[in-house]
C-alpha cells in the first residue's frame, strides 16, 4: 500500500535518512522504532508530505505521491500526535467533525459518525459530545483526537508518539483500545515510538530504525526470538529478552486440558508473563486458565511456561 524506494532526506547537510526501502501493506499497524533522532518521525511525516523526500519514490496506492496534491493525499490519512492538538474552543462533536465537515458530508452522516466513533473509544456521546477539550482528562484528549484523524474513514492512520505524555495505566488502556480498533477496522496504521515495549504489544510488524536506514524488520516475536545483530540486542533490552517474549505468548496455548486445579485464576487474554508474576507471587506452580467466554480452558504449570513448545502444554 505504501512503499518507499531509495528514499533519502538531509537536513542541513546531514543524511537524517539514508536509502530507505519499505514496504507497508494493506491491513498492518506497523511500528516504526528507535533512539531520538533515528530518522523514524521524519519518515513517518514525509508519507502524508509534510516533510518532502529529496530523492527517491514513494509510493501510495501504486502512484507516487507528489502526483497527489497535498490537501488531497492528506484527506486520505489521518493524523494523530502525542500533543493531540484539539481545537480548543470546540465541542468534542465538532472537534471529530473537523475532515467530515472539510469533505462536504451531510449533517446526519457526520453525526452518525461522530457517536460511532466516541462508542468505539468508550466515550458515552450524550455525555461526552458537548464538552470542551479543557473538560476531558489527558487519555480522553487522545481519544478524542484518534477519533478525529479516523473520522472520515480514511485509508491509512499516521501515529507520531501518541501516548508519550500520558500516565502508565492510561497509556496502557489506549495501547488496547487500538489494537481493538485495529483488529476491528483492519486499517493500515503506522505508528512511532521510542519505547520497545509498546512496539512489542502493538504491532504486527516492528521496524527498528538506526541513522536513518533499517536495522531490522520482524514481527515482534522474531525480533526477539533472532536479533539481526548487538545493536538490535541492546535496543529491545538484552538482559530481559526473554521477559519480554513471555509477556508476547498467550498462557492459554501453554495449558494442559485438565479439569480445574484448586487454586489460582487466569483471565484468558493473559500472558505467559503475567502468569509467571503471579505464580510467583502466590508461591504456586500451576494456575486455571479461561477462554475467551470465561469458561475453564485448562491448568497451565510452571514447568511448561519453559518447556520447548511441542511438550505438554506447549
Amino acid at each position: 500500500m505504501i512503499r518507499f524506494e531509495h528514499i533519502c532526506k538531509s537536513y542541513k547537510g546531514a543524511r537524517v535518512v539514508d536509502d530507505l526501502n519499505l514496504h507497508i501493506a494493506r491491513g498492518e499497524l506497523l511500528v516504526l522504532i528507535g533512539a531520538s533522532g533515528s530518522g523514524k518521525s521524519t519518515i513517518l511525516k514525509m508519507i502524508n508530505r509534510l516533510e518532502p523526500h529529496d530523492s527517491g519514490r514513494i509510493l501510495f496506492d501504486g502512484r507516487e505521491i507528489q502526483s497527489f496534491k497535498p490537501r488531497d493525499l492528506r484527506l486520505r490519512m489521518g493524523y494523530a500526535i502525542q500533543s493531540v492538538g484539539l481545537f480548543p474552543h470546540w465541542t468534542v462533536a465538532r472537534n471529530i467533525a473537523t475532515v467530515p465537515n472539510l469533505l462536504g458530508w451531510p449533517a446526519a452522516k457526520i453525526s452518525k459518525r461522530v457517536d460511532a466513533l466516541l462508542t468505539l473509544f468508550e466515550l458515552a456521546p450524550a455525555q461526552y459530545r458537548t464538552r470542551l477539550p479543557h473538560q476531558l482528562s489527558g487519555g480522553q484528549q487522545q481519544r478524542v483526537g484518534v477519533a478525529r484523524a479516523l473520522a472520515a474513514d480514511p485509508d491509512v492512520l499516521l501515529m507520531d508518539e501518541p501516548f508519550g505524555a500520558l500516565d502508565p495505566v492510561t497509556r496502557a488502556a489506549l495501547q488496547q483500545a487500538l489494537k481493538r480498533i485495529h483488529r476491528q477496522s483492519g486499517k493500515t496504521i503506522v505508528l512511532v515510538t521510542h519505547d520497545i515495549d509498546e512496539a512489542l504489544l502493538l504491532a504486527t510488524r516492528v521496524v527498528l530504525i538506526d541513522q536513518g536506514r533499517v536495522v531490522q524488520q520482524a514481527t515482534p516475536l522474531d525480533l526477539l526470538s533472532r536479533p539481526a545483530n548487538a545493536t538490535v540486542e541492546e535496543f529491545v533490552g538484552r538482559s530481559d529478552i526473554g521477559i519480554k517474549w513471555l509477556s508476547l505468548q498467550s498462557a492459554v496455548d501453554r495449558a494442559r486440558a485438565q479439569p480445574t486445579s484448586p487454586g489460582l485464576t487466569l483471565a484468558a487474554q493473559a500472558s505467559l508473563r503475567e502468569a509467571v508474576s503471579i505464580m510467583a507471587l502466590h508461591h504456586v506452580d500451576r494456575i486455571n486458565v479461561l477462554d475467551t467466554s470465561g469458561q475453564h480452558a485448562g491448568v497451565l504449570y510452571a514447568a511448561d511456561v519453559f518447556a520447548p513448545q511441542g511438550t505438554p502444554g506447549g
